[in-house]
């Protein structure tokens, strides 16, 4: 979630961190033969075939100059020294596939630079976690995940942000923490920047260029480790920079459920009940959730209210929102939830082909640096270039801000 966003709204202050862990999904080819438009000012008509990463549509979000673009990341907290461009972005709605592995839609925003290079370097943007589908960078003007898209695209590069399934303009309710839903979405938004950047007769280099803040710092380690065991035939990581990840996923939920973390009964509704749709945590709400709570809980992650929403109907503690029988079990978890759990705790256990610069900041409250030192341990036991950068006392939603102009110098420096 974006922390600035919902500390604006509500006096309730806190921000959820959970991550969705993913693991290596087999895809199938990219659709890359689509129509091009005659008009670039007006929304492409594509056809519309059912393979994956197929554009369905393409809308004109933005189309600033360099000038305007400063201005936005100046308005968002992000230094704009580095802009070199302006941008045109673009909604794409595409095809992927949901968590049974039937055809679905999703969105995201794909932003290119104004200049005239043909071939593009390419960012995948993974955003933190979001409740509410309109908080997105397809859809909100405002999102800082659009700052960021501007960001990238305004230094030269191509970006596919992914708004993952059931958020931006996608259907039904969002698989929260679901693995194959996260890596394919992510993927199958590159393949549709690719499929959309070839109308205008540009190239996106094969080698990804993955970063994340939050719930997206684990995203990118897994989706960089789907790219390298060739889960797509043209796809492969460039250089992997993760920002205040919670990697070690287990000892957060447990912490939630200690009420160690700040808005921790936020945190654990949003995820208890994403897990329960798909894992069958509790048979009734009653077994899971405290009376009143049990019969509105459900309902307030449904994608349409709006984080401040969800704050002021929670109470702050974990204690107060759920059973105790149920934060037992977070704590010490067994089973089918401390299977999926372990998952992912490992985005991070394996040996990438490419640097992994890690942004953390020791001041985070929310993910504390541990869970970087974490990642770092695992990077580290397989023999991988890795670094982790402590860029200051900073919370949660500030570090991504001050972490931004030193992942933009590392995609440089894989130039």
């Amino acid at each position: 979630m974006n922390l600035s966003r919902l500390r604006k709204k509500s006096a309730k202050r806190g921000a959820l961190a959970l991550v969705c862990a993913v693991t290596v999904l087999a895809v199938t080819g990219c659709g890359d033969d689509h129509q091009r438009s005659s008009s670039p000012a007006a929304p492409p008509a594509y056809q519309q075939p059912a393979s994956r990463g197929s554009v369905i549509s393409a809308t004109p979000v933005a189309d600033l100059d360099a000038k305007d673009v400063v201005a936005r990341l100046v308005k968002a907290g992000i230094d704009a020294a580095q802009v070199r461009y302006g941008v045109r972005a673009h909604r794409i709605v595409y095809r992927t596939v949901d968590i049974k592995g039937k055809t679905t839609t999703a969105s995201e925003l794909v932003a290119m630079p104004k200049n005239d290079d043909r071939d593009l370097q390419v960012v995948s943007w993974l955003h933190g976690t979001e409740v509410y589908r309109g908080e997105v960078a397809s859809v909100n003007d405002e999102s800082p995940d659009r700052a960021v898209a501007l960001l990238f695209a305004s230094n030269g590069r191509a970006v596919s942000a992914p708004d993952y399934l059931g958020l931006g303009k996608g259907p039904g309710i969002h698989p929260y923490g679901s693995p194959e839903a996260t890596v394919s979405a992510s993927v199958d938004a590159l393949r549709a920047a690719r499929a959309f950047a070839r109308r205008d007769g540009r190239t996106l280099d094969r080698r990804v260029l993955a970063s994340g803040f939050s719930q997206g710092g684990p995203a990118t380690m897994m989706v960089g480790r789907a790219l390298q065991q060739g889960v797509d035939p043209y796809f492969r990581p460039g250089a992997l920079a993760p920002i205040s990840g919670p990697f070690n996923l287990s000892g957060f939920e447990a912490a939630a459920a200690a009420d160690k973390v700040a808005r921790s009964s936020l945190y654990l509704a949003y995820f208890a009940t994403a897990w329960n749709r798909m894992y069958g945590l509790y048979d009734t709400t009653d077994e899971a959730f405290r009376a009143p709570y049990d019969k509105t809980v459900d309902t307030l992650f449904d994608g349409d209210h709006q984080a401040s929403e969800i704050a002021a109907a929670l109470p702050a503690t974990s204690k107060e929102l759920f059973t105790e029988e149920f934060l037992q079990k977070v704590r010490n978890p067994t089973g089918n939830l401390r299977r999926k759990l372990q998952v992912m705790d490992t985005t991070c256990d394996w040996r990438p082909a490419v640097p992994v610069h890690i942004f953390h900041a020791r001041g985070d409250k929310d993910v504390s640096f541990a869970n970087s030192l974490y990642c770092q341990r695992q990077l580290a036991s397989h023999g991988a270039d890795q670094q982790l950068s402590d860029v200051g006392q900073f919370d949660h939603s500030a570090t991504v801000l001050k972490a931004l102009p030193q992942v933009v110098r590392e995609f440089d420096s894989a130039r």
